[in-house]
């Protein structure tokens, strides 16, 4: 039976609440696929069940490869500077809330950045987006590597949001047509990238961290020239893209109901999102290494939850009901971080439980935003990931600066956003009710745009 977002995508002006019955939805009932570039983006065709059984996972082409090492950095980065937030205070004299700026303007600069990704990647093809956002990435890591202060890291990190955002909106489409054996192999890879970038990157910036502060921010320049030199020799340049983007497509799009409901709820889970993300360090008052490995085991259920748990999950409970139910996991996680913020034990089963329910929660409210609106998936994304990551870039700041007068408030009033994303999210059940209308395929494209936006 062909899924509901594979019927979506291959006719996108359908609303999501009308019959699926049309034509040409034979094509996506054989699960077996192969990739192709048309117009700058990936298309899919039948193909015969045998080629894709025939070929080996790990028999890709280098072009894949590539991209692939190179998606593992760009993810890294996430957490990687979660481990130094502390020792760069110290360092350079800075508060909580000077700190954390350094994930606000990471966010702010890639949720603006979202907006413009698919324009440039629709004029300039994969290929010289893919190397334009390593370029970006590459300078302002190293710049920010050799700051003076706290002032000079921020901005630089907003430099590197950038380039991550057109990096990550090109990598998924770049793999999958570079892909041998199927449309399935190729995301099961590329999910697989995502994870080990989320996992490791606070780790890796620990034990760089433990070294020097510095020490994180050179290693992904020279990681991410590295892949940008593979990315040149190995990666065929794509076709020139016909179809160009327009600029102000995700603001028309908030129009639609279901879509502006899902992009309010991100806003305000994200919040407690960030504040565990941005402000557990300082409370923890651990070295480099020990808040590194804390969130390798936060990262590590990330990933597990996003491409293993979510889709069981949402395929026995159904959607809006796992959402509802991480949220409200989510949010008595970080009112217990609130109440015994003093005790370390809990603070550090409290950021690893969190894993588990935000990998569940980012996936499948992303994957509500792919089916729930009437526009392009590229659409969608765009303009829910700039709602979403420019609503929560101030958690950051704000936990910081609350956490100054009390290391309990911060907590408290993630608990209190994330609670009420549950009601902003419930308060849209009737526009959402469609989405759980067929089961979702395993490994689709859509599943993995939806763990990538999320995560």
């Amino acid at each position: 039976m062909p899924s509901r977002r594979d019927s979506l995508s291959s006719n996108p002006s359908r609303s999501p609440g009308s019959p699926r019955a049309c034509k040409n939805c034979a094509t996506f009932s054989n699960p077996h696929r192969i990739a192709s570039w048309k117009e700058g983006s990936v298309s899919t065709t039948t193909a015969p069940a045998e080629s894709a059984d025939q070929a080996s996972l790990l028999k890709q082409p280098k072009a894949v490869w590539a991209v692939a090492f190179a998606s593992v950095i760009a993810f890294m980065g996430i957490g990687l500077v979660d481990p130094i937030l502390k020792p760069i205070g110290e360092q350079l004299h800075a508060s909580p809330s000077q700190v954390s700026l350094l994930f606000t303007s990471y966010m702010l600069v890639t949720g603006v950045a979202m907006l413009i990704t698919g324009v440039v990647s629709s004029r300039f093809g994969a290929k010289k987006t893919l190397l334009g956002g390593l370029a970006i990435i590459v300078v302002f890591s190293a710049l920010a590597g050799m700051s003076g202060s706290v002032g000079e890291i921020v901005g630089f990190r907003a430099g590197w949001g950038l380039g991550n955002a057109l990096f990550i909106a090109t990598a998924l489409a770049t793999i999958v047509g570079a892909a041998s054996g199927g449309v399935a192999r190729a995301i099961i890879l590329y999910e697989a990238a995502l994870g080990i970038g989320i996992a490791t990157g606070p780790l890796v910036g620990g034990v760089l961290g433990s070294i020097s502060w510095r020490g994180p921010f050179f290693g992904v320049a020279v990681l991410m020239a590295f892949a940008f030199v593979l990315i040149v020799v190995m990666l065929p340049e794509s076709p020139k893209p016909t179809h160009h983007t327009s600029l102000a497509a995700p603001f028309k799009a908030l129009r639609h109901r279901g879509l502006l409901t899902v992009g309010i709820t991100a806003l305000l889970y994200n919040y407690g999102f960030f504040t565990l993300l941005a402000y557990t360090p300082f409370p923890l008052n651990m070295s480099a290494y020990s808040i590194g490995f804390i969130f390798f085991g936060w990262g590590l259920m990330l990933a597990i939850a996003s491409v293993f748990l979510a889709p069981r999950l949402q395929r026995a409970f159904g959607t809006l009901p796992m959402m509802a139910a991480a949220l409200v996991l989510f949010a008595i996680d970080l009112g217990v971080m609130a109440a015994f913020t003093e005790n370390k034990v809990v603070l550090i089963v409290g950021v690893v439980l969190a894993g588990l329910f935000l990998g569940v929660n980012n996936t499948l409210i992303t994957e509500t935003v792919m089916i729930s609106s009437p526009v392009e998936r590229s659409t969608a994304s765009a303009a829910y990931s700039f709602v979403r990551f420019v609503g929560g870039a101030a958690a950051p700041y704000l936990a910081g600066k609350l956490g100054e007068h009390s290391i309990h408030i911060p907590f408290w009033v993630g608990a209190a956003c994330t609670l009420a994303a549950v009601f902003v999210l419930l308060s849209g059940r009737k526009v959402l009710a469609h989405i759980d209308d067929h089961d979702p395929a395993p490994h689709s494209i859509d599943e993995a745009e939806a763990i990538t936006v999320g995560d």
